[in-house]
């Protein structure tokens, strides 16, 4: 049985938000973008963040020089899947129907999204026809 790391919270997904932008960084470099305004007092948060991602197994750090570069070690879409797939199992008994339903009926989509949608229930569509 595979292990699924535990959720992150918000303040989490902030550091994970930066990193899935900006791509690989210090933690000065997080620091900065997150609160340009208070860095240095803002530091060690980020750094207790990062340890506790690191924990969980979203982030993972390399050594360059005195400080460490951190990179997420989950992409945003795996990370969206595990959310909506929790959302479904507590709120939908696990179809993910009534979820797209609502996403797709109260959110206009515009053409381009409804195009996104349709080529990918036809690639579904042609997957379960394969033998």
């Amino acid at each position: 049985m595979v292990k699924t790391p535990r959720d992150v919270t918000e303040a989490e997904l902030s550091v994970l938000q930066v990193l899935w932008q900006e791509g690989p960084a210090t933690i000065r470099t997080i620091t900065e973008i997150l609160e340009p305004e208070r860095t240095d007092s803002y530091y060690s948060t980020v750094k207790k963040l990062l340890e506790r991602l690191e924990t969980k197994g979203f982030v993972n750090r390399e050594p360059a020089g005195i400080a460490f570069i951190y990179q997420a070690s989950i992409e945003r879409d795996e990370l969206v899947g595990r959310r909506l797939q929790e959302v479904a199992e507590t709120l939908c008994e696990g179809s993910l129907t009534p979820l797209l339903t609502q996403l797709a009926q109260h959110n206009d989509l515009n053409r381009k999204q409804q195009k996104v949608l349709m080529d990918l229930i036809d690639d579904l569509a042609r997957q379960n026809q394969k033998p």
